[in-house]
């Protein structure tokens, strides 16, 4: 899965380039996220693109959680559809991730983490 990567200050911002997230790509972006978190415990998810996630899919977003807060950081979700906000909050996702409404917002979010 293609993930647009871009550092803002201290803040990692990943943003999935499809529709879906799910089974068929839940892994690879899992591997391309944690890769780009070298040195950042900031993330931001912009879900801007996606339209549809399943199981795999929220897993793949909770082993990114589980990978920043291990560094004492912590992950924010942007910019979520209707529907995927449907299923995050049907599994209590958004309880342990905040979710805003612009990449900005969540951004700004972080400013007041070491």
């Amino acid at each position: 899965m293609d993930v647009f990567v871009e550092r803002t200050g201290d803040v990692l911002v990943a943003t999935p380039i499809a529709e879906h997230l799910d089974l068929s790509n839940s892994d690879s972006f899992r591997n391309e996220v944690i890769a780009a978190l070298t040195d950042c415990h900031k993330l931001v998810l912009d879900m801007g693109r996606v339209q549809f996630v399943d199981s795999r899919g929220c897993g793949a977003i909770i082993s990114c959680l589980k990978h920043v807060s291990a560094a004492g950081g912590d992950l924010k979700l942007c910019d979520v559809k209707p529907g995927v906000r449907s299923v995050l909050e049907l599994i209590r996702l958004h309880r342990i991730c905040e979710i805003l409404e612009t990449c900005d917002q969540a951004i700004y979010s972080f400013e007041s983490l070491p």
